[in-house]
């Protein structure tokens, strides 16, 4: 009787590794369909995440243009994205804090 159990439950694993096995291959069917579906816009949005922007490069252009003789105008562009001074302002506003920052020019 002991063996015909141990082959019960052989099958009854076996049909649970097939279920497994098939939502898998669902899974990565579905995933390729969506792969296909993404835009160029989401993948460049990865790289960006990939490369987060650090304080050190946002405090290196702020100072140049600072000794550019624009110290006024990076004051306004720091507390535009939430701090009073840069270590205030939020990560996830680098990017946008830089963009910000090329663009100004001694006037």
């Amino acid at each position: 009787m002991s063996r015909i159990k141990l082959l019960l439950d052989v099958v009854s694993d076996m049909r649970s590794l097939a279920d497994s096995i098939e939502t898998i291959a669902d899974a990565i069917t579905s995933g390729e369909a969506l792969k296909e579906e993404s835009s160029p816009k989401k993948t460049s949005e990865v790289e960006v995440k990939e490369k987060p922007i650090s304080l050190e490069e946002v405090r290196g252009v702020l100072a140049k243009k600072s000794q550019a003789g624009l110290t006024s105008q990076v004051r306004e562009l720091i507390e535009k994205h939430g701090g009073s001074k840069l270590s205030e302002v939020d990560p996830s506003n680098y990017g946008a804090l830089l963009k910000d920052a090329e663009g100004l020019e001694n006037g």
